[in-house]
């Protein structure tokens, strides 16, 4: 009876937000005091546990999402992005340019998300089209996978960061693990798929976008920008070896623990961003403070988004639903991890959004960990590969896709939808290869 309650709720879910365009938000609170209440809880419990699931999400990850939007605003308002852009285009040459956006991908994906990212390079692209002759989906599929694979693998992006906070997953075990990952994907879903699509001539759409190109003067210099983008995920990264290598009391682990922490190393890039990149060229304080702000306002939904997955995840913890489903995970002989990945996948292909997807399976999946002792950090990972598979109709960004490269329905289906297919099951290869090696 109560996995028939879950089910029965995950397809309110999707009605709510497929048929009735209910807000994310508000269709996940609504569907977790649903779920609380068939479960046996009273409507007060319902209240609290929705309460205390939406503060225990927030508490962990309000800071991490805040800074990664503000610095992700500083690297692209000041013309940080576009410094390292247009360096690395040069550096590599005419014949290696898909490489180079590859990197530009990963680099400007780790600061900012996804779509941030996407208007923000989008227009480089165009230029780089008009200049070098080369058809336009050979030259910006190997960036559009960057940044869909940093979106969906690395923290601190939403996604990965939300979900590690869920299932109690180490943020610099999750982000060496997902380096390991990306590489192979972004390479395999990037330049060699792009090769396939040659055939595709396309023009860049007249109008659609007219963005600001900053002057050589304007961009701050390319050291300077690289290492803005960058030093969070340095930071935690070097944590994550230090967490691996030496023992607790070691006070240099320590040091490096602090500073490592997701938020502390976001506030420290924040600081050298406005330091740096803000307050150059004249900017006053108030103009940098400003980018600060709008920043949030920006991703406001994607918060709440967020906060209402944490409900809908405590309300299954204080229902009991939790422990049912690890009583029956207990002699099951399923892979855990293959399981979190087919959950994500369903709900992605129903939904579209892949935060809500991802958050969505953590609330069911977050038993699991207990009951089979499976690695948390490889399970954020199979998620966030089940969450981005087969982005279709009911997907923003496969309008997004198809918009700015200026393709059909169709054509988008065969080339957007198989590239994020593909992140997904390269994704998931990665996460059983991973296991297989490391348990």
């Amino acid at each position: 009876m109560p996995i028939t309650i879950i089910v029965l709720g995950v397809i309110l879910l999707l009605v709510l937000m497929i048929v009735f365009k209910v807000n994310g938000f508000i269709a996940l609170v609504f569907v977790s005091a649903v779920v609380g209440i068939a479960e046996g809880m009273t409507p007060l419990n319902v209240m609290a546990s929705i309460q205390k699931g939406i503060g225990s999400t927030l508490g962990g990850l309000a800071m991490i999402l805040g800074f990664g939007a503000m610095l992700g605003r500083l690297v692209s308002d000041t013309g940080a992005a576009q410094r390292v852009a247009t360096t690395l285009i040069a550096a590599f040459g005419k014949e290696r340019l898909q490489w180079a956006l590859v990197v530009t991908g990963l680099i400007v994906g780790l600061a900012m998300f996804y779509e941030v990212g996407f208007v923000l390079l989008l227009p480089l692209v165009f230029t780089i089209v008009a200049a070098a002759g080369l058809p336009l989906l050979y030259v910006g599929v190997p960036m559009v996978a960057a940044l869909s694979v940093t979106h969906c693998f690395l923290p601190p992006h939403p996604g990965p960061t939300a979900i590690a906070t869920i299932f109690g997953a180490n943020l610099g075990t999750t982000l060496l693990y997902g380096m390991i990952i990306t590489i192979p994907t972004v390479i395999v879903a990037g330049p060699i798929f792009s090769k396939f699509l040659k055939s595709f001539e396309k023009s860049p759409p007249e109008g659609l976008y007219n963005p600001k190109i900053f002057s050589e003067e304007e961009m701050p210099g390319f050291g300077i920008s690289i290492f803005a983008a960058v030093i969070p995920v340095v930071l935690m990264a070097i944590a994550a070896v230090f967490e691996l290598t030496t023992p607790k009391e070691n006070p240099l682990r320590q040091f490096f623990e602090f500073i490592g922490n997701p938020a502390v190393a976001l506030f420290i890039a924040v600081v050298i961003a406005v330091l740096t990149l803000g307050l150059r060229n004249g900017r006053k304080m108030e103009e940098v403070m400003d980018m600060c702000g709008e920043s949030i306002a920006a991703i406001a939904m994607i918060i709440f988004i967020i906060a209402g997955g944490g409900a809908f995840k405590q309300v299954l913890v204080d229902s009991g639903v939790g422990n049912y489903i690890a009583d029956m995970m207990k002699g099951s002989s399923l892979s855990p991890l293959l399981m979190c990945w087919t959950v994500a996948a369903m709900l992605r292909v129903a939904l579209g959004s892949a935060t809500v997807a991802a958050i969505t399976t953590a609330g069911i999946v977050t038993p699991i960990i207990a009951a089979t002792h499976a690695d948390p950090a490889l399970m954020v990972l199979a998620v966030g590969s089940g969450s981005v598979i087969a982005s279709h109709v009911n997907d923003p960004g496969f309008w997004l896709f198809k918009g700015y490269f200026n393709l059909s329905v169709v054509e988008t289906l065969k080339t957007w939808t198989v590239m994020e297919t593909l992140i997904s099951i390269l994704g998931l290869a990665g996460v059983l290869a991973l296991n297989a090696i490391i348990h």
